[in-house]
């Protein structure tokens, strides 16, 4: 088991937001999404938390946890990026671009990079169909894009985190 190295502040936090949502029905959903803004990620460690307080089996929690895309159970990077693989983005090359950003980022899609900077993901459809292909960095979204766009992206990215200076 990986070793999260979560603080005190973080559980004292999340302990202070499911007191919350008991008082309210319905307090999985907005316990999980807390869950993963405050420490990055849903380990099976913070599952079995929930699963105590909520008092709703740890199989229940993990398959909602694993179910949704915007749930992690590791930590995702800095930076997400999602390239869509919906039909009219494959269809325009989008696989093209996901392969770029995977060897541009030495990972396989759903992998973070070892500095923590990057996360990558295929998509679902994004429902920017006409402007296809398209590809997010957080929630900014690049249409009309392709395998060049991206690498360019990700470098900016790289150099503005090493605080490397674009300007000419």
């Amino acid at each position: 088991m990986k070793n999260h190295n979560f603080t005190k502040e973080q559980f004292d936090l999340f302990n202070e937001r499911i007191e919350g949502h008991l008082k309210k029905p319905g307090p999985i959903m907005p316990t999980l999404h807390d869950a993963q803004h405050i420490f990055g990620c849903i380990p099976l460690e913070i599952q079995k938390i929930i699963s105590e307080k909520l008092n709703v089996s740890v199989s229940k929690i993990n398959g909602i946890v694993t179910f949704y895309a915007h749930f992690s159970l590791e930590p995702k990077g800095k930076y997400v990026i999602g390239v869509c693989l919906g039909t009219a983005c494959f269809v325009k090359g989008s696989q093209q671009i996901l392969d770029a950003a995977m060897k541009e980022l030495k990972i396989k899609q759903g992998e973070t990079t070892s500095d923590g900077l990057f996360t990558l993901q295929a998509t679902r459809c994004i429902g920017a169909c006409g402007l296809a292909p398209v590809f997010l960095i957080g929630d900014d979204v690049f249409a009309i894009s392709n395998a060049k766009q991206i690498v360019e992206e990700i470098r900016k990215i790289r150099d503005r985190e090493a605080g490397v200076s674009n300007e000419n």
